[in-house]
């Protein structure tokens, strides 16, 4: 088969906006910093927008008021369990502001605003309802943004770019109105304050709050840093500029006036924790590594090219395939597992969900980029420690991953996220993946105590039943289905196949390291409850068997036991049953992104690839994708990664196959000649 002329598949999928979309900034960054644009190519008209323009990174967070409270202080309730009692912080009790500190703390920063300040002749701010012939291009193959535009009869062009190795942004400007002096650069930074107790909380930012302190300190001509202060924690933003001087103008607000002597002006911003020095790059050189950059990401992994389908939906499925791996690049390929907006904007205070993390990121070892991947997984072996505390104060063994966290760790207060099981064999799956890459002595070294000490929580989680000879899960727990009592839910449809799977890669992981398997771990693999069926088809949980008259609302979750999973103990014709019910039956405006690829997984492995299709192009809001690619869901949730993520996880199970699939080209799409599928640089799923 003839290679895929990957640019020109790249090129036909540039986002290209002509007129203001509230819901589609775009976004240049690198997985560690991100910067999200208007149509000015800078966050010139942030209120004209409805998705936050966010400066964002994996290394800038905040407490607010500095280190107040640790979990220890946090209100605990208790949940009898097998016999015992085991505490969890579920509820504010009588300590509502701590429960609430504690999950809103440490948040993730915006760690600034850089806009355009356009203006008449008369000194007037010109609004974004003034600019005229608007073009704005995303370049994917370069990973520049060029922003092109009139304004009082004057053209402005504005190309803005990041460096892929360091926090460095570049942004060139090329307009008459310097010369005129009626073009500036604003520079603001709001504060950090945290106020809100739901978890859209960061669609509005302060600016005056008096917790935060911006000093500008100034260097040779052209150049300085602003040093930022928020309570104890501390950044600096160094810039430098061809010619033009720099004004204050309140306490957290500058201008930058560029020299009226041409028509050119080029500035470079450097985010940096307190303790990091950048080296100044040009905003020529950010320009050319950028371009060098993401030249190489697309020529490298992997490719799907839909090209020549006469479906109508294959152009914009391989819009959404190309736009998703962009967007995950920036956004989920962080030293960090990514937040669901990535770096766009806070949600759920910016912390991250583990239970996402495999939908933000198992793609990219499908897809030849496992790097990606692996970049994120050593943030595992450095809170093992807090894991394994975790599980040990809950009376377990091993290390229970938490769900909402942030970066050091700690489990936040939550009426659902401290039960929710189903992210604990998650990283052996990655571990898996990885060594399936790189299967060497080094991988197994590096993730074996994260694939032992998971496993040996599961272990020690599973409940041996008398009565009926077999292990049960919970309760308490809640499921992916996240719409049940914890009290009442035992034995969930997926987390059942889960839990089966990744203790039988944990002892092949005891084999390869020449170490004796576990009795123990195959004994509950074997013994784990059947699968819970009512009326010939799967149900959310085995206390659930009403699942289709009351609760076919939110994750449709029993579909990821044969699909996601491999199925073990599935019976492919009850599967069958239950994914054409799911199709009929369940509300799909409560569903969430990932859903429709979880469904397109399970009905490629069923080989129903006219299904699969259909489930990935469904018209539904939460499976809609934006011009700048990004999954939208609601109006407080208008990016979300897991659902990109998942459609190149489903896109390549359904182009390359999985283990024990049929041996055709393609089996997870239509065989009847509507679909031509080509790929390269893909590996099979699990």
């Amino acid at each position: 088969m003839k290679s895929i002329d990957r640019k020109a598949l790249v090129n036909r999928h540039h986002p290209i906006i002509k007129e203001l979309n509230p819901l589609s900034p775009l976004t240049v960054g690198n997985g560690e910093f991100a910067f999200t644009a208007d149509l000015t190519g800078l966050q010139s008209f942030p209120e004209s927008y409805q998705m936050p323009l966010g400066t964002q990174s994996q290394w800038g967070w905040h407490q607010t008021g500095g280190s107040q409270y640790t979990l220890d202080d946090a209100p605990m309730q208790s949940f009898e369990t097998n016999g015992r009692q085991v505490e969890y912080p579920f509820e504010p009790g009588n300590k509502p502001d701590i429960f609430h500190w504690l999950r809103q703390n440490p948040h993730r920063l915006q760690l600034g605003q850089i806009g355009l300040v356009l203006l008449t002749p008369d000194g007037k701010r010109i609004g974004i309802e003034q600019l005229e012939q608007t073009v704005q291009q995303l370049n994917l193959w370069e990973g520049v943004l060029t922003s092109e535009f009139r304004v009082s009869g004057a053209s402005v062009k504005v190309i803005t770019c990041c460096h892929p190795d360091s926090d460095q942004l570049g942004i060139h400007i090329e307009s008459p109105l310097i010369e005129a002096g009626l073009l500036q650069l604003s520079i603001r930074f709001p504060s950090s304050t945290m106020v809100a107790k739901e978890w859209r909380n960061a669609l509005d930012l302060e600016w005056e709050h008096e917790t935060h302190r911006t000093d500008w300190v100034e260097g040779t001509a052209g150049s300085g840093t602003f040093e930022r202060t928020l309570d104890e924690d501390h950044y600096q933003v160094a810039c430098h500029w061809n010619e033009g001087e720099i004004e204050q103008e309140g306490s957290h607000q500058y201008r930058i006036v560029p020299s009226r002597n041409g028509h050119t002006f080029s500035i470079v911003l450097g985010f940096m924790p307190d303790s990091l020095e950048l080296t100044a790059l040009t905003f020529d050189e950010i320009r050319a590594a950028s371009i060098e950059h993401w030249e190489q990401f697309w020529l490298s992994g992997g490719a799907v090219e839909l090209a020549g389908s006469s479906d109508a939906g294959a152009y914009e499925l391989e819009r959404r395939i190309v736009l998703s791996q962009f967007v995950t690049a920036i956004h989920c390929a962080g030293s960090l597992p990514p937040q669901e907006t990535g770096l766009l904007y806070n949600s759920w205070y910016g912390k991250f969900h583990l239970e996402m993390h495999w939908w933000h990121a198992v793609h990219f070892a499908l897809w030849g980029r496992t790097h990606l991947l692996k970049k994120s997984l050593g943030w595992y072996r450095d809170i093992l420690p807090v894991a394994q505390k975790l599980a040990r104060d809950q009376g377990y063994s091993g290390a229970r991953w938490p769900k909402m966290v942030g970066p050091d760790g700690r489990q936040s207060p939550s009426q659902i996220g401290n039960l929710l099981i189903w992210q604990q064999p998650h990283p052996i799956i990655y571990a898996e993946l990885c060594y399936r890459s790189e299967p060497t002595q080094e991988t197994l070294n590096d993730f074996a105590d994260i694939v032992l000490q998971s496993a040996e929580f599961m272990a020690s989680y599973a409940v041996w039943e008398e009565k009926e000879q077999r292990y049960v899960l919970g309760p308490p727990l809640i499921p992916a289905q996240e719409n049940f009592a914890a009290e009442e839910t035992w034995n969930p449809t997926f987390e059942l196949e889960y839990w089966k799977q990744g203790l039988e890669i944990a002892q092949e992981w005891l084999s390869r390291l020449g170490l004796e398997t576990s009795t123990e771990w195959n004994r509950i693999a074997e013994l784990l409850s059947k699968l819970p069926v009512h009326d010939g088809v799967y149900i959310a949980h085995e206390n659930r068997p009403d699942t289709f008259l009351t609760d076919n609302t939110d994750h449709p979750s029993m579909l990821g036991a044969f699909g996601i999973l491999p199925g073990k103990k599935v019976d492919r014709d009850v599967m069958k049953a239950t994914l054409l019910k799911v199709m009929k039956e369940w509300n799909w405006p409560t569903s969430w992104g990932w859903d429709f690829p979880m469904a397109a997984m399970t009905a490629g492995r069923l080989e129903d690839g006219r299904l699969a299709v259909n489930i990935l192009l469904r018209d539904e809001v939460k499976n809609t994708y934006l011009p700048n690619g990004h999954n939208y869901q609601n109006a407080g949730l208008m990016a979300y990664l897991p659902g990109n993520g998942g459609l190149l996880t489903a896109v390549a199970m359904m182009a390359c196959g999985w283990d024990d699939g049929p041996d055709i080209h393609a089996p997870g799409f239509p065989t009847d000649g509507t679909w031509e599928v080509r790929f390269e640089g893909l590996s099979k799923w699990i």
